[in-house]
């Protein structure tokens, strides 16, 4: 499957996407619509902290709001969903630096918070030249983008996480 169609992000949305506790709240609405309450409680933060986030995803069209519900106790709950958005955005080089690194921190978060112990993992450092490099990035984009189409509601939740990079040394 190709990958889909992708435009540059505006600075918002680079802005907006390059925070770790915001991809953590977009990898949380993807497979439920949940309130902030709920998000503030899987997340273990305070509530308004998360609201300002929660925000900062609708303005920029990262997260929708669903229709309003009613809670366990008869409240009136928001419930937002993840747009896949993020999936269809080029964050360019300005932030694309820190995009990354907020994708580390997210996944590492996640990864800590499961607990799981059945992880794989793979790091490496070789020397590639330009052509080869982005053979690597095309290959591994196009690898994801196959197994995103496979999404099966039925199946277990798993993270996945991809990086290249310059080494300094």
């Amino acid at each position: 499957m190709e990958m889909p169609e992708r435009r540059p992000a505006t600075l918002e949305e680079a802005r907006a996407a390059s925070n770790p506790l915001r991809l953590r709240i977009l990898r949380l609405c993807l497979d439920e619509a949940l309130t902030n309450r709920q998000l503030a409680d899987r997340l273990g933060r305070d509530p308004a902290t998360v609201l300002h986030h929660v925000r900062t995803l609708v303005d920029t069209g990262f997260l929708a709001a669903e229709p309003v519900r009613r809670g366990a106790r008869g409240a009136k709950e928001k419930p937002y969903r993840a747009t896949g958005k993020s999936w269809t955005l080029e964050i360019g080089e300005e932030r694309g630096r820190d995009l990354a690194v907020a994708i580390v921190d997210a996944f590492r978060d996640e990864l800590v918070e499961s607990g799981d112990t059945d992880v794989t993992t793979t790091r490496l450092g070789v020397r590639l030249t330009a052509e080869d490099r982005q053979e690597l990035v095309t290959r591994l984009e196009a690898l994801a983008g196959e197994f995103k189409q496979r999404d099966d509601p039925s199946g277990e939740p798993v993270g996945i996480m991809f990086g290249v990079h310059r080494r300094r040394y």
